[in-house]
């Protein structure tokens, strides 16, 4: 079995791999201007651009977030599971990146052949990520595992949330194709939107935290052993929430609203207790942006029942639009403001030390960004002015990230060139 490796020694070198982060950053950036474009669209400065909704939502989902996500995973899995790193799949990568592209040309259109080229590239590259996945057992950890009953890794919760994806991919891409009737699919939007969140994100991020919370807070988790209560908790409340939408039952809903809450509620527990009374630890803006995502994907759950008892004047129609734009930017986004940050430190900059990312204008802004957005579905008067005000801290929120992202490209990319530079002359 090879030893553990410092993570510089999977990821120094491996220029395939980032590919992946190099779309990333592009994806981050057309991310920033499509909110800009968002804010100026709400106050009616750029009134052409209404029909790109579904587009700015998917730059950061299907965009960044995806590709961290892809080409992440199989690293991450090969220092748990103690083996060497694994190779650089083009096969995923060019499947990945093509069906993307192909979406999002696709879906402003809404050039059905697109759409199902794209969505069928995406669904074939998640397939051989998931088998991927699968061979990168470990043999201590599994027979572990056995003679335990436990096994404390994130690769379980990374199959079950791309598992979750694959649904998510099936019923998006029948949005524009029709195939919600004979899916017999009630409310196919909240389906897909359930799926990717409360399915794909919620169980992706589960496991990063698993995986990377004793690298990032220098400490384990607080109850190891309840990685796996936590796993079904999460597992099965997203099959309830995907399942109720999909029949328009609350005999699914509801304990899949219970068992999400208790779940996520008791991750959190794991994250915050050991730190907690540690001044130096909560001075990182990543901390707070990890810690405060989680609040933007359990508000929506939380007003939930309200729209499930049909509460006289709670404004149930507009949670159900707008929500998933805060849901987005401030549960998904933020989350990837920590998190990818760190990975391309560890990437393009391997010898130096990594840090969660964020800044303290980053942690104001993208916050700002979701209770303005809130408001507006409550003050539906003064509706246009406060979206254009949260689509806009957004935009404020992301330019920090993304300089941040382009410095550490830039660097790395530079540091590579003069490594190149003087192998040349030394074999010279």
């Amino acid at each position: 079995m090879p030893t553990l490796l410092p993570y510089s020694i999977y990821l120094e070198g491996e220029i395939e791999m980032n590919l992946y982060l190099l779309m990333t950053a592009l994806f981050v950036a057309m991310a920033a201007l499509m909110a800009a474009d968002a804010a100026l669209t709400s106050y009616t400065l750029l009134p052409w651009f209404n029909g790109l909704r579904w587009l700015r939502v998917h730059l950061i989902t299907l965009g960044a977030i995806t590709e961290a996500i892809f080409g992440l995973l199989p690293i991450i899995v090969a220092i748990q599971a103690e083996r060497p790193r694994p190779k650089f799949r083009w096969d995923i990568w060019l499947a990945l990146n093509i069906g993307l592209l192909t979406l999002l040309i696709g879906i402003p259109i809404i050039n059905q052949a697109l759409i199902l080229i794209g969505g069928t590239l995406v669904f074939i590259a998640t397939i051989l990520l998931i088998l991927q996945l699968r061979e990168l057992r470990s043999m201590k950890q599994e027979q572990a595992a056995g003679s335990k009953g436990r096994s404390h890794n994130g690769r379980k919760f990374y199959i079950a949330g791309l598992s979750y994806f694959l649904l998510g991919i099936i019923v998006g891409t029948g949005l524009w194709l029709g195939w919600s009737d004979w899916l017999k699919i009630k409310t196919p939007v909240e389906v897909h939107i359930h799926a990717n969140n409360w399915g794909f994100m919620t169980m992706i991020f589960a496991g990063l935290l698993v995986d990377m919370y004793p690298t990032w807070a220098k400490r384990p988790l607080a109850w190891p052993r309840s990685i796996i209560p936590i796993f079904w908790m999460l597992t099965i409340g997203a099959l309830g929430l995907v399942i109720g939408p999909w029949i328009k039952s609350n005999w699914f809903s509801v304990p899949g609203i219970i068992l999400f809450l208790i779940g996520t509620g008791w991750l959190l527990l794991n994250v915050i207790k050991p730190l907690w009374g540690d001044k130096k630890a909560w001075s990182q803006p990543g901390l707070w942006h990890i810690v405060m995502a989680y609040f933007w994907i359990i508000a929506p759950v939380l007003a939930a029942p309200l729209i499930i008892l049909g509460v006289p004047g709670f404004p149930g129609a507009g949670i159900e639009q707008n929500a998933p734009q805060a849901l987005i930017y401030g549960w998904v986004l933020q989350f990837g403001y920590a998190f990818i940050p760190y990975f391309f430190y560890r990437l393009f900059l391997p010898h130096e030390s990594a840090r969660l990312g964020g800044t303290w204008l980053s942690i104001v802004t993208v916050n700002l960004g979701g209770v303005f957005l809130w408001a507006s579905i409550f003050l539906a008067n003064y509706q246009g002015v406060l979206h254009g005000t949260a689509y806009l801290l957004w935009t404020i929120s992301l330019v920090p990230i993304a300089l941040l992202l382009w410095q550490i490209l830039r660097e790395g990319l530079a540091k590579l060139d003069n490594s190149s530079a003087s192998l040349s002359s030394v074999s010279d």
